[in-house]
């Protein structure tokens, strides 16, 4: 038994925001079909960064597993007519069009629910449906600029930087899925699908809990920290011998733990580090002071020291680092599935672990359309019906 057993998606979304929210709900048990165009299918399979053996990219294989394929022409009468037919057996409906596009393709959430009353619809686009913006393009990198982001990555008096990771995107797809389960459970106690709204724009300025207080707290707009933290210090990378580590001071009992470990009792004596709030002012005096001492030994020794005190700290590693780390491999955060092309793929693990009802990865990113005739079949269409489907280019 998993926890979303039982309730299907349809999932008509494309590249990276909508998938990775249809593939979130799939981890957990959902049916999730992923409609996509006949011939093309989601842009991503050709578009998005390299292939490995096959056509389709790794980008499109990371956040499309344990779906299954269907391709439809929305366009097309017979295409839309399969797909009502397949919303009435459905519990969720996710699209990542520009506001308006579901509505000329008659998939919007009027149309569905009146066919469907349960329906749950749920959109993800670049600024959400209204507002000034709702018409215009958006992509991660854009949105990350518009939502603050890079206003306050990277090193201070240093270019705008992005963060390293597509979180807009990424956000905005946890974010909607949160928001679908929040509808399923309230279709349990109201009978009642709903619409369900947000976008890559608003997603990570909702991740803004620090920077909306200090500009509305203390009139001071935020400014970029480099690795140093805005609430207390230290709390950031440091240099030791052979690399950086980093260290998370952020209280008195740390910060006199920590000048113990390192054999520096001057420091705590020191005005300039009394306090959070003087460290704060001072965090490069501070950080210069800490290095001295640090550049001495090399990272694995310091961690081990300072963890050994209890002092708060880790290496910081590189990507091939993290997914051959003993920890990672334990909590199960790297898999394996079969391709029928390209093999053994590894993939991300599913970071969040139910006791009673764990999600699973029970299959790789399907190819176009493997699953087309399986799911027509089972909405009642004949082998001659979906063979005149395919084509007229509505299958």
């Amino acid at each position: 038994m998993t926890a979303l057993q039982g309730l299907r998606v349809l999932d008509v979304t494309q590249v990276l925001a909508g998938p990775f929210c249809g593939q979130l709900l799939a981890d957990m048990g959902a049916d999730v079909i992923k409609v996509e165009p006949p011939e093309t299918g989601d842009q991503s399979r050709r578009a998005l960064g390299f292939s490995l053996k096959g056509d389709d990219t790794a980008a499109f294989l990371a956040v499309n597993r344990n779906k299954r394929s269907l391709t439809l022409n929305l366009k097309s009468d017979a295409g839309r007519d399969a797909f009502y037919r397949l919303v009435r057996q459905s519990d969720i409906v996710i699209e990542n069009f520009r506001p308006g596009v579901a509505k000329r393709l008659g998939i919007d959430y009027e149309t569905l629910s009146a066919i469907h009353p349960p329906i749950i619809c749920a959109s993800i686009s670049g600024y959400g449906q209204d507002g000034p913006y709702a018409t215009r393009p958006a992509h991660d990198l854009i949105a990350q600029g518009m939502a603050g982001l890079m206003s306050v990555t990277g090193e201070p008096d240093g270019p705008p930087a992005k963060v390293g990771i597509s979180i807009a995107d990424l956000s905005a797809g946890l974010f909607c899925a949160y928001g679908i389960v929040c509808a399923v459970v309230a279709r349990h106690r109201t009978g009642r699908g709903q619409y369900v709204d947000t976008s890559i724009f608003e997603a990570p300025i909702a991740l803004a809990v620090f920077e909306s207080t200090e500009l509305w707290g203390l009139g001071r707009i935020p400014r970029p920290l480099g690795s140093t933290n805005r609430t207390a210090a230290p709390n950031q990378a440091l240099r030791a011998r052979d690399g950086y580590i980093n260290v998370c001071a952020a209280n008195e009992r740390l910060w006199q733990r920590l000048c113990e470990a390192l054999g520096r009792d001057d420091l705590p004596k020191d005005p300039r580090f009394a306090t959070n709030m003087d460290r704060m002012a001072h965090q490069g005096e501070l950080a210069e002071e800490l290095e001295r001492t640090l550049v001495e030994r090399d990272v694995a020794d310091w961690v081990d020291h300072l963890l050994a005190v209890g002092v708060p700290v880790g290496p910081i590693l590189n990507y091939e680092q993290v997914f051959s780390d003993p920890h990672t491999l334990a909590r199960k955060m790297v898999v394996e599935m079969e391709h029928p092309v390209e093999g053994t793929l590894k993939g991300l693990g599913i970071p969040v672990k139910l006791s009673d009802t764990p999600g699973s990865v029970r299959s790789a990113a399907p190819l176009l359309g493997e699953h087309t005739t399986e799911i027509l079949c089972s909405l009642g269409y004949s082998d001659e019906e979906i063979s005149r489907m395919r084509r007229d280019g509505a299958a």
